[in-house]
């Protein structure tokens, strides 16, 4: 089965690289993905393999092999694009003003849908059912999976587990990695606005000045992370815009802030919201101010079942080579494939798209960013083998 699913990989690789391209070159963000939606429906409907639509865009296939009650495993692959205006001068080049696929969710569609041309080949070859989610708004809460988890992404059939990949742009091309456990970070939107009372700059004791309590609170804000939190825990606090007055000689009434606050501990992550509005609502109004705070609850942390992922990386030597499988750095950024692994077992894994030689190293959320695209025969691949490979009474008990 290894060396048939990589034959077809190999064999179907040129025409997902040009996939890939076309959904390169029409990015769509997040939520308004219906051009690349039709995209998907009509490969699927090219292949036979029926699908619904869900949460508007995202589009859910269903491969059934011999005994398709057996087994239900899901594959799933994200499909939005950032407001990003790429510096790429490639033929692929995105034809849409200020918008970029700058996370290579357009390589995870093109692997997904390899997969499926692969597994749909060679149906009548292995037990089970493959749920094949395209899922819309990864890149903006509440985030796609939520959606389409409301929406009974993960019944009618059930899967018992879930696996996820996304390229990796400090991996080298060929490569794969895998982490179990604690592997990207849960990621909370801050909005704070300090009210004072304006007035002359030059008479600052008539005015209760919101940018000096705004500056208090954002340095208190760090002893959430430096005196509170366990040393141990992966935690971050970052307040990444601060704005208020517009001149030289007034002081305002008001100042905003924004920021980020990403944990890796879910208990601990609530925990510290309270801490913030304590130490926020302590600093301001004992410096005579008000506050607005709002916490705006993203995206939950990713956790890899220790057993699926020991047996996926296996899988994966067995299929590329155990040198080209490693393991995963701990992440701080965030990812919405936690609310499924809050569901069910799940494996969010890395694929290496870096080439030195080609100059191919930019990461991803940047306009320069882009793919080795021969990584795409080993992500389809992979994703195809992991379907088929994958012995779920090994998760048991």
């Amino acid at each position: 089965m290894t060396d048939k699913i990589q034959l077809l990989a190999k064999q179907y690789a040129p025409e997902l690289i040009e996939v890939r391209r076309y959904l390169h070159a029409h990015p769509e963000l997040s939520y308004q993905e219906f051009e690349t939606s039709k995209y998907i429906q009509a490969r699927l409907t090219d292949l036979g393999i029926p699908f619904e639509v869900k949460a508007t865009t995202g589009v859910i296939g269903l491969l059934k092999g011999r005994n398709p009650e057996k087994r239900i495993i899901a594959l799933r692959a994200d499909m939005d694009a950032l407001p990003i205006q790429e510096l790429n001068d490639v033929s692929y080049r995105s034809v849409n003003e200020n918008i970029m696929h700058a996370c290579g969710h357009d390589v995870h569609t093109a692997c997904l849908l390899g997969a499926a041309k692969i597994l749909n080949e060679i149906k009548d070859q292995w037990e089970g059912t493959i749920k094949l989610i395209f899922q819309p708004g990864e890149e903006k809460n509440p985030g796609g999976a939520s959606l389409l988890i409301k929406e009974g992404v993960l019944e009618h059939p059930a899967p018992a587990v879930i696996f996820g990949l996304h390229v990796h742009p400090g991996l080298e091309v060929g490569k794969l990695s895998f982490r179990e456990g604690k592997v990207m970070a849960s990621a909370d939107e801050l909005y704070i606005t300090v009210k004072g009372k304006g007035g002359h700059a030059a008479a600052p004791n008539l005015c209760v000045d919101p940018i000096l309590i705004a500056s208090h609170l954002v340095v208190a804000l760090q002893q959430v992370i430096s005196r509170r939190n366990n040393p141990q825990n992966p935690t971050v606090l970052s307040i990444t815009a601060f704005n208020g007055g517009t001149t030289t000689n007034v002081i305002p009434d008001e100042v905003k802030l924004k920021g980020t606050f990403r944990a890796m501990n879910e208990q601990w992550r609530f925990e510290a919201h309270e801490i913030i509005r304590s130490i926020s609502e302590g600093v301001v109004k004992g410096m005579g101010g008000s506050l607005d705070l709002h916490i705006d609850v993203g995206y939950p942390s990713v956790y890899n079942n220790e057993a699926l992922t020991q047996q996926a990386t296996a899988l994966a030597a067995a299929y590329a080579g155990a040198a080209q499988v490693g393991e995963t750095e701990i992440r701080m950024g965030a990812e919405d494939f936690g609310y499924y692994t809050q569901q069910i077992p799940g494996c969010f894994y890395r694929l290496g798209v870096m080439n030195v030689e080609r100059g191919i190293t930019a990461g991803v959320h940047t306009p320069l960013f882009n793919v080795d695209e021969n990584a795409i025969e080993l992500g389809m691949g992979m994703m195809a083998w992991l379907a088929v490979a994958t012995d779920l009474t090994k998760l048991k008990g």
